[in-house]
């Protein structure tokens, strides 16, 4: 049975959105998680912190695959910012004393910089689509 309502041609993009946001964040916690198997564990704090963004990710993932409010896109933007200030961090004033440089580890280093770019162009992208959709206020003489 199909609806006419145009409710389906609404909900489908919603979704796609939700999808890649969701993509996004998996491919850059795993990314994470897979460094820190391979031996970032061993790096004091550091290892910590490549853990907690996975699971974080992870997290924020799945629950945007069912909900996206505000609140939940701001964590997934949070994640994103956070990796990124990490690696920022960590190639110029160094983290915990851990600096890397250029784009190493390669690929993951590149990979995980297009993912959490993604996921903020992404949202930046939903978020101004969004606005566009709210009625305007009336203006009060």
């Amino acid at each position: 049975m199909t609806s006419n309502d145009g409710l389906g041609s609404v909900m489908r993009p919603a979704f796609a959105i939700r999808l890649a946001v969701a993509a996004t964040l998996v491919g850059s916690g795993y990314i994470h998680a897979q460094l820190y198997l391979a031996g970032y564990r061993f790096i004091h704090v550091v290892g910590d912190l490549f853990l907690l963004q996975a699971c974080a990710a992870f997290v924020v993932a799945a629950l945007v695959l069912f909900t996206a409010p505000v609140l939940l896109r701001a964590a997934a933007a949070g994640v994103a910012l956070g990796a990124l200030a990490g690696f920022t961090a960590s190639r110029t004033i160094g983290v915990f004393g851990f600096t890397e440089h250029g784009l190493t580890p390669a690929p993951q280093a590149l990979l995980s910089l297009l993912l959490e770019t993604g996921t903020l162009l992404i949202l930046a992208a939903w978020q101004a689509a969004a606005r566009a959709r709210r009625p305007v206020a009336p203006s009060v003489p």
